[in-house]
């Protein structure tokens, strides 16, 4: 018999998978109420989909179904369309969305509590949505606003089209009308959920709790300057630039390919992407881990959790290239079932080689 959970046990599984609550007290009062609670986070279809979508969302959401959260992907064609991904052809959005759904099946998500939901098709059936948007709209300054840009991956601009005001307007609109009392998403969407936690008491709705999960590093480095000093530093993983990422359907030659020339700095902890892999993906699914070596440089060692690692890291008993071999051993492990079930079921195929097809944007 499975142990009941306390409200702050539960709240202690959230810390885990979040870089930042808000409210951690607003949450453990919604676990002490016992009602069902609902968690949503939305994604634009847009060509193929990263690690950080894919195999990492799996392990984050199964986290909170496992405490009763259910959740709600919220596949957002039409915001794919307004961002003008694959150039607003809304059949290839929708064929990219279907992709996702086969990949986060193949994932290991826990579909007994995970529903999906299609903007397109919920807007259209839910026909008090675009007064609420319009609510939201006269509570919120153009500037406020537009200020959310980056949730579009935009920066501010005059020649941004005006979509970008529509879009964190309805993105606010979403939470309510989807009943979600978590907005679970990344912390490059915090605006928008201050944003629906600002206006929503202007409108007499109860704000959702924000919890808001790390942002996993892209695999190549920029330079930087800090302090009049150059320095290198973790990209943010983007499907434009491809070496930043590993794809769910990648071969292990790419992925071996992609570690071997993955930003990884000697004896260094932040901004090293190898290392952030192996905290938020490898170790949530292995209890060790074996990093295999040279006997003249230690031969093989067994490391039973990511504090181990990165402590021997940072004291250089591990070498860098020793470090990318071992990650991508256990990434390409993690991914195997998912290859298989593109190899071998004709739908998932089907879609795989229509996404390929298509010219990826951002």
């Amino acid at each position: 018999m499975q142990k009941t959970m306390s409200p702050e046990e539960k709240l202690a599984v959230v810390r885990v998978v979040a870089e930042e609550i808000v409210t951690e007290d607003e949450l453990l009062e919604l676990f002490k109420k016992g009602k069902k609670i609902v968690a949503y986070d939305g994604f634009e279809p847009s060509g193929q989909i990263h690690i950080a979508q894919g195999l990492l969302r799996a392990i984050t959401v199964n986290k909170l179904t496992s405490i009763g959260i259910h959740f709600k992907f919220y596949v957002a064609d039409w915001f794919a369309l307004l961002n003008n991904k694959l150039d607003g052809d809304m059949e290839k959005i929708r064929i990219v969305g279907k992709y996702f759904i086969e990949v986060w099946k193949a994932s290991g998500l826990d579909m007994k509590n995970v529903e999906f939901i299609w903007t397109s098709e919920f807007i259209k059936k839910t026909p008090e949505y675009w007064e609420t948007v319009i609510k939201l709209s006269k509570n919120a300054t153009i500037q406020r606003v537009m200020r959310c840009s980056q949730i579009m991956g935009r920066s501010e601009s005059a020649s941004n089209p005006s979509s970008q005001i529509l879009y964190p307007l309805m993105q606010a609109a979403d939470i309510y009308h989807l009943k979600a009392d978590i907005a679970q998403l990344g912390l490059d969407q915090r605006k928008v959920n201050m944003l629906a936690r600002d206006l929503f008491p202007k409108l007499g709705i109860k704000p959702p709790i924000a919890v808001h999960h790390h942002m996993l590093s892209g695999l190549q480095f920029q330079k930087t300057e800090l302090e009049g000093i150059e320095r290198k530093i973790a990209l943010k993983m983007s499907k434009s630039k491809p070496e930043t990422a590993i794809f769910m359907t990648d071969t292990k030659e790419e992925i071996d390919k992609k570690f071997k020339n993955a930003f990884c700095p000697e004896g260094e902890e932040k901004d090293n992407p190898v290392l952030e892999y192996a905290k938020y993906i490898v170790f949530e699914k292995y209890d060790s881990i074996e990093i295999k070596r040279p006997e003249k440089f230690g031969g093989n060692l067994k490391i039973n959790s990511y504090e181990e690692l990165s402590q021997l890291y940072k004291d250089k008993k591990i070498h860098p290239l020793d470090l990318k071999n071992a990650i991508a051993i256990y990434i390409n492990q993690l991914l195997e079932p998912v290859r298989k079930h593109f190899e071998t079921n004709k739908k998932a195929s089907e879609l795989q080689k229509k996404v390929k097809s298509f010219e990826t944007t951002r």
